[in-house]
């Protein structure tokens, strides 16, 4: 009877290991592809349950690890995509000050050379 436990046990842990490279195929592959890796995804190119995965804790924590970096990565994106944008309307702010400075700074030597320019009609 001990003999049939064995086999029984032996059988569960192929099966397992089976399982365990199917989801390592599906994860490489989906990560190879570019795509989006989660439990469900996973489980719908592997034909692995997401109770397994789940249940797995390396699998589990496998998938967790490379969801979240895919969202950090999605994350970090949109943060310099704002930052380019913040930048942009900052060095515009910072020109435009410049502008009105040098535009200001024309006038008064305008107004100068004309003074100037009275002054040396008035001598001639």
């Amino acid at each position: 009877m001990a003999d049939n436990t064995k086999g029984l046990k032996e059988y569960a842990k192929q099966k397992t290991e089976v399982t365990l490279e199917k989801v390592d195929k599906a994860i490489r592959e989906l990560s190879l592809k570019g795509e989006k890796i989660n439990f469900n995804s996973v489980s719908n190119l592997s034909g692995v349950s997401k109770t397994f995965m789940y249940k797995n804790e390396e699998v589990k924590q496998r998938i967790e690890k490379l969801r979240d970096k895919q969202t950090e990565k999605v994350i970090k994106q949109k943060l310099k995509y704002d930052k380019t944008d913040k930048s942009k309307d900052i060095i515009i702010m910072a020109k435009d000050k410049k502008i009105k400075e040098l535009e200001f700074e024309n006038k008064k030597l305008k107004q100068q050379l004309e003074i100037l320019r009275g002054n040396l009609y008035e001598k001639v």
